[in-house]
């Protein structure tokens, strides 16, 4: 079975476009199918369509409960830049369903016992964590799983405790770690592999640009993704 393993889509339809393209049998969602994108319905409406389960982020439940994502303080004011895309985008009855996801779920696939969260287990919509492995421990103590799949970080990596590999595919629509490629995983047959993949960067700017959000969130948007680097800290203003 080709389980294809996706997170933080985050409204890029032209990135979710460009990795489905990967065979699969089975898609997974770790989160954040919504917010910092143009096309959330579109994103929206292909994971509610085909992904067979998909755990709550932080950006659909601060879409679906019309509060705060708490994400980074450096990208407060774009995710309120672009929430309104969401709200005007999705019908009440798709808002709903983002806000339905569970907040952990566990699945079997060829023997493989995986947890999916998008944050951490202890957290499981909140805590940023990147590879560190002792952190990492932590988290997955006592936890009954092969595999931990996680996003929310945007970051690709992988982690081995002890009998337990903590696996983030990175970030489908908004790469972070100077890749700006549309970053996911791959479990096939009982292994897993990090993919990336290019897509049309410039479409996605394109229906930013086509959005009517600030040009100040347009400029710092376009270019994280065109390099998958943060903008440099700055306001609204």
């Amino acid at each position: 079975m080709r389980v294809l393993i996706l997170s933080d889509i985050h409204g890029n339809a032209a990135a979710l476009e460009a990795v489905v393209r990967e065979p699969h049998d089975v898609v997974v969602c770790l989160g954040d199918v919504v917010g910092y994108g143009p096309e959330p319905g579109t994103t929206s409406r292909w994971i509610l369509q085909h992904s067979e389960v998909t755990v709550q982020g932080n950006h659909d439940r601060a879409l679906a409960a019309g509060i705060p994502p708490r994400c980074r303080p450096a990208f407060e004011w774009l995710a309120t830049a672009l929430a309104p895309l969401g709200r005007s985008q999705l019908s009440p009855d798709e808002i709903r369903q983002l806000g339905e996801f569970p907040l952990t779920a566990s699945r079997t696939f060829d023997g493989m016992r995986c947890l999916l969260v998008h944050a951490t287990p202890a957290d499981p919509l909140y805590r940023y964590l990147g590879p560190e492995r002792e952190a990492w421990a932590g988290e997955v103590a006592g936890v009954d799983a092969d595999l931990v799949l996680v996003g929310h970080t945007h970051l690709q990596f992988e982690v081995t405790c002890g009998r337990t590999r903590v696996v983030n595919p990175g970030s489908v629509g908004q790469p972070k770690d100077g890749n700006p490629e549309a970053a996911y995983a791959l479990l096939d047959n009982g292994a897993l592999t990090l993919k990336r993949v290019p897509y049309d960067v410039q479409r996605t700017v394109a229906a930013l640009e086509r959005s009517g959000v600030s040009p100040a969130a347009i400029r710092d948007l376009a270019q994280l993704l065109r390099t998958g680097t943060n903008p440099p800290p700055r306001s609204a203003a």
